[in-house]
């Protein structure tokens, strides 16, 4: 399902209460709520709505729990970094306890670090069904989401929920959830924004399956259709009549 704004500013707004619903309703259901943020600069506009009343207070910020989908392996404190950014956008700016903070450890070596996040999710998930309640992506230029990109082993691993990557056109080491594990999730928003995003959106969403070029279209939770907030200038290439939201 896509759904088209005039602005980051719209995508943000609309993701921000699709994260509150989200917690709502896990939290009702099975008492707390786990999300996968993403990274990049698209996201941190929602992280920002997130840490400010009246956002910040509608969510029980002791029953979230926070992971990531992705992180360049680098220190914590990088600007670089995938933690960094939400933790000063959102995490250093509501209640959210310290113990219900997990991040990828970016300065490990690769493989260990992927070993030991995938531990971690084994163990929150332990007595529960492992999926996740929301997974937030982007969608990179080439069609990447997470740490998927395209060609690369990562694309064919259909056990591990988390693992390394090598991007050759980076010269950098990530780590990232898989595909079948983000799937699992009972819901994914992908947020897009800009023009230059515009050909991956109209391939991934309109253009014949060719995952390994294309990463972005492995993602399919639990069969069904992601949910696209995208902006006006993403979504040009699109073909397929769309109503526009406000």
């Amino acid at each position: 399902m896509i759904h088209i704004y005039s602005d980051l500013e719209g995508i943000s707004q609309a993701a921000a209460e699709i994260f509150i619903d989200a917690a709502q309703q896990a939290i009702h259901s099975h008492g707390r709520f786990s999300v996968a943020l993403s990274g990049g600069s698209t996201p941190r506009r929602l992280y920002e709505i997130l840490a400010t009343p009246p956002f910040r207070d509608r969510v029980k910020w002791q029953s979230v729990h926070v992971f990531w989908g992705d992180e360049r392996c680098v220190p914590m404190d990088d600007p670089r970094s995938n933690y960094r950014m939400a933790r000063e956008a959102l995490l250093d700016r509501v209640p959210l306890p310290g113990g219900n903070i997990h991040p990828m450890q970016g300065d490990l070596p690769p493989a260990e670090a992927a070993r030991r996040y995938e531990v971690a999710l084994r163990n929150y998930f332990r007595d529960q069904p492992p999926a996740m309640d929301l997974v937030l992506l982007g969608l990179g230029d080439n069609a990447h989401t997470a740490s998927l990109f395209p060609h690369t082993p990562a694309l064919n691993e259909n056990v591990r929920w988390v693992t390394d990557v090598y991007v050759d056109a980076q010269d950098m080491h990530r780590i990232t959830l898989t595909a079948p594990f983000i799937n699992r999730a009972a819901q994914v928003v992908f947020l897009v924004s800009g023009a230059d995003k515009a050909r991956a959106l109209q391939i991934v969403t309109e253009g014949a399956y060719q995952p390994h070029i294309y990463p972005a279209q492995l993602i399919h939770p639990n069969g069904a259709h992601p949910i696209w907030l995208v902006d006006k200038a993403a979504s040009h290439k699109l073909t397929v009549e769309i109503e526009e939201e406000v």
